[in-house]
Parts: structure tokens; C-alpha cells; sequence
């Protein structure tokens, strides 16, 4: 943290100026540096999930404002009541110059949903019964269960038509040199273009140098105006901007919606029964949390945003389980008799000044009902786990899905209950049922949703804030395709 600090101290802007429209879009993604690495071997940090997006799109892909937009697919329908998606793939090639065809397409995707992989996307996709071709341009996903949103998960990087053998995708970029921290990339040839089209050959303008970085330097060199974007900001950054001279129409917050909380990742020891639990869900102050950093960050108590396909409002949760002040001091006494000690909750937490800020306030309220508390790295054995992640798609289905790790046996029940339904009418209902079970069960305890910033330059007149928290390379300019 001291190093981050060091770096942002030491840059100031000299001059206010704009930045130069000439020469590429310089992005720096917070994280590692990216890697061109298939989804199906794990996940993947943000630069990495750029990388793919960029040069090997999926079926479909997010535009600017996080709606769909062709990708391979030029175009689809859907029929037999949902339980089936047709796509035409349009004429398009791989890197090596290749034509794209529907066989292929099809092997990737497979390979993407089978048992052994590892794609995280992989859950949520268990309604697939099978895909295949159709035609050299065609390929049909059978469903066994209507699916609305299928589109949205195909959309992410996570399901980008990524080729093993040789490496490989089919653009919108191409790698036209690779670096230690990142890579150069240049908009693609579009086989489906007039040969004489004058945009067939883009200027040095069009390209984008991806880096991938550690966010006190990302931010060092957007302040010096050494790049044009930062983008995959959390709010385990944002204490990091203060530190910085960033002019206030540079800093855009996305409107993201997702899971910002703590799941409950140990069932045993204090955190074994409901009422207790729920005592640990009250004592996090949710207010002092937002309000130690971005002022537009609202507090939540609830796991679902709204109703979206459940048949029933958002269930309370803790609210209505939770204990009063005096109860919950109870609890944890008879405990301390009990066990000859005060409690012990390990708290899983990423990185961060803003981690630290965080565990400050959680640790601070259980510490004022008798509760000692460890802070433990994010991937450690713990007892509550930070989950911070943006919705890849608007179903209650991935929010008790992602918030059930794990959940006691009636609520994951519940949820499979949900996922297995054969219509969408009950599949509503069991929504509804399943989000008053996990609430009744208080495997999660709701904070927020996610914070994601970016800084932006005034260059990239096409970069919108949505709910996606997604900034896809080649919609940042108002002149690139």
C-alpha cells in the first residue's frame, strides 16, 4: 500500500490540456498482466477477460451500453416456446485467415459447458441439452428448459469462441505485438467488407495498447496522461483516487448490478445456527460502509436487487430474522460461557486500502457484541467471505446460485428446485420460494452492490456507464467500428 502511495505522490499534472487525439487507445485494466488463456481452464482476472473479448467474440457480445449486439452470429431466433436458439454465423475468419465454421463453433462451445471444465459461467448453463450444427453457417442450442436470458451469458468473454489449436479468435482485434504487461491490438479485417471500402485499412488511431496493472499505477499513469482509460476499478481501489489529481469529469461510476457481501463460508462453531447468524448480519454497519467511500453507493439488506423473474418482491432477509441489540449481546455471552471464549470469525478479504477500510467496520461491530475477528486472504479457509461480483445477466437465479456458498440443505434445495423448473411460470415461483429460503437460512449478508469505477478520457466518446460494469475495446472511440 505504501508503494501505491509513493507512485501516486509522485505524479502531478502539468497542464490542463487535453490528451492527444493521435495514435492508440492506451487502456490500463487493473490486474495481472492478460493473458490469452481459455475460459474453460478457470477464471479470469480483467485484462485477460478484455483480451478475449476483444480477439476471439462469442456468438454474441455487449455494446457500449451493455445491450447485445451481433458477434459471429450475424443473426438469431429463437422458437419451439424458448427451448431453442438458431444462429447464422456470418462469414468471418480466425487469426491465422481461416473461414470460421459452424463445426468448429460448436466443438468450442461444448467444451466450454462440459463436466470437467472450469468455466464459471458453467453453472448457469446447465439447461443446455445440446449444440449442434446445422449447416457449414448454422448451429442450433437445444434447451431442456426455456431460457429468456441465454443470450446475456453469451454474451460475456467467458463464452468467447476462443481456439485452441493454434490459438486464436476471430477479432473484432487482432495481437499485432505482445509485451510483458500487455499487448498492442488492431481492429480486425472483416471479410463481409467492400474491398473498397476506405475503412478497410484503420488508422494508428484504431488500435488499442492494453495493459494490465497493479491500480496505484494504472492510476499514475492516467493522471500523467500516459493512458486513456482505467478500467475493472473496485471499491478495493478507490481509496486510491483520493491520492491522485483526477479531475472530476474524468471518474465515471457504472451503474453495476451484482453481489456486494459476505457469504457465510463456515457453517460450524458460532456460525452453525440462524439466530446467530443473523446476529453477525446485524452488526455490520452498512451505512458507515457506503459512506466510507463513493457518495452515490447505496446500502442494501436484501440479496435480490428487485423482483426481476422471481414471482414474489425481494424477501427481507436478516431484517426480519435479526435480533435486537440486547439479544445478540446474549447470544454471544452464553457463548463465551459455553466455550470458555469469545467467538472467532476468520473474514476472507481481497487486497486493498479499501479491504482495509472495509474490515475495519465489520471488525469494529463484532467486536462491540463480544466477537473477535482475523483477517484472512480472499482465497483462504474463513468463516465470512467477501463476495463482490457484477451479475452476468438478470436472473434471481444467479444471485442464489452465487450467494449459496453454501447454503443449509432445505435453501440449496430450494435453488435447485428453481434451476430444474419446466416452465418459466413455475420456475417464478420457485424463485420465490428459493430467495425466502436462503434469506431464512442467512447464508449471505447483503452490504451493497458492486462499486466498479473507471477513469475515462474525453477521447473515448463512446464509453457508457451500465449495468454490465463492461467497456468493450472496440466501442471507446466515436469513429471505431
Amino acid at each position: 500500500m505504501k508503494r501505491g502511495l509513493f507512485l501516486l505522490a509522485i505524479v502531478l499534472l502539468t497542464g490542463c490540456g487535453r490528451r492527444s487525439d493521435a495514435g492508440p487507445v492506451v487502456v490500463s485494466a487493473i490486474g495481472e498482466a492478460p493473458a490469452f488463456a481459455d475460459p474453460s481452464l478457470g477464471p479470469l482476472g480483467t485484462p485477460s477477460r478484455l483480451l478475449l473479448d476483444s480477439t476471439a467474440q462469442g456468438l454474441v457480445r455487449l455494446d457500449a451500453t451493455g445491450q447485445i449486439e451481433p458477434g459471429v452470429a450475424e443473426r438469431w431466433i429463437v422458437i419451439d416456446d424458448g427451448m431453442s436458439y438458431i444462429f447464422r454465423l456470418r462469414e468471418a475468419e480466425w487469426s491465422d485467415g481461416r473461414p470460421v465454421s459452424a463445426e468448429e463453433v460448436v466443438a468450442i462451445l461444448r467444451r466450454q459447458i462440459a463436466p470437467r471444465s472450469r468455466n464459471p459461467l458453467r453453472p448457469f448453463l446447465s439447461a443446455i441439452d445440446e449444440i449442434v450444427e446445422m449447416t457449414p453457417q448454422v448451429i442450433e442450442i437445444r434447451l431442456k428448459r426455456p431460457r429468456p436470458d441465454l443470450l446475456k451469458l453469451f454474451a460475456q468473454p467467458e463464452l468467447s469462441l476462443f481456439r485452441t489449436r493454434p490459438p486464436g479468435g476471430s477479432g473484432p482485434f487482432r495481437i499485432t505485438e505482445s509485451y510483458r504487461d500487455g499487448a498492442m491490438l488492431r481492429p480486425a479485417f472483416d471479410p463481409a467488407r467492400s474491398p473498397d471500402d476506405e475503412a478497410a485499412e484503420p488508422g494508428p488511431e484504431q488500435n488499442v495498447r492494453l495493459i494490465g496493472e497493479r491500480a496505484a499505477r494504472a492510476i499514475a499513469r492516467f493522471a500523467a496522461r500516459d493512458s486513456d482509460m482505467v478500467t475493472g476499478g473496485t471499491f478495493a481501489d478507490w481509496p486510491l483516487l483520493a491520492s491522485a489529481e483526477i479531475a472530476p469529469a474524468n471518474q465515471r461510476i457504472d451503474p453495476a448490478a451484482g453481489l456486494f457481501g459476505l457469504v457465510i463460508a463456515n457453517r460450524a462453531g458460532f456460525l452453525a445456527e440462524a439466530a446467530n447468524r443473523a446476529v453477525v448480519a446485524r452488526s455490520v454497519d452498512r451505512q458507515a460502509i457506503v459512506g466510507a467511500f463513493a457518495p452515490a453507493w447505496n446500502a442494501t439488506a436484501q440479496l435480490l436487487p428487485d423482483s426481476l423473474d422471481s414471482a414474489a418482491a425481494p424477501n427481507p432477509g436478516w431484517v426480519a430474522s435479526a435480533t435486537d441489540p440486547a439479544s445478540a449481546l446474549d447470544r454471544v455471552r452464553a457463548w463465551r460461557e459455553e466455550h470458555d471464549g469469545p467467538p472467532m470469525l476468520r473474514i476472507a478479504l481481497p487486497r486493498g486500502p479499501g479491504a482495509t477500510v472495509l474490515y475495519g467496520i465489520v471488525a469494529a461491530g463484532l467486536q462491540r457484541i463480544g466477537i473477535d475477528t482475523e483477517r484472512v486472504a480472499i482465497d483462504a479457509d474463513a468463516d465470512l467471505r467477501l463476495i463482490d461480483a457484477v451479475a452476468p445477466y438478470d436472473s434471481a437465479r444467479w444471485y442464489l446460485g452465487t450467494a449459496c456458498q453454501p447454503c443449509g440443505a432445505e435453501a440449496q434445495a430450494a435453488v435447485d428446485a428453481a434451476r430444474d423448473a419446466p416452465t418459466l411460470e413455475l420456475r417464478a415461483a420457485r424463485l420465490a420460494e428459493a430467495d425466502a429460503a436462503v434469506a431464512a437460512d442467512i447464508a449471505y449478508i447483503p452490504i451493497a452492490r458492486p462499486l466498479r469505477w473507471s477513469l475515462v478520457a474525453l477521447r473515448l466518446g463512446q464509453w457508457q456507464g451500465n449495468s454490465r460494469a463492461w467497456h468493450p475495446l472496440n466501442h471507446l472511440r466515436n469513429d471505431t467500428k
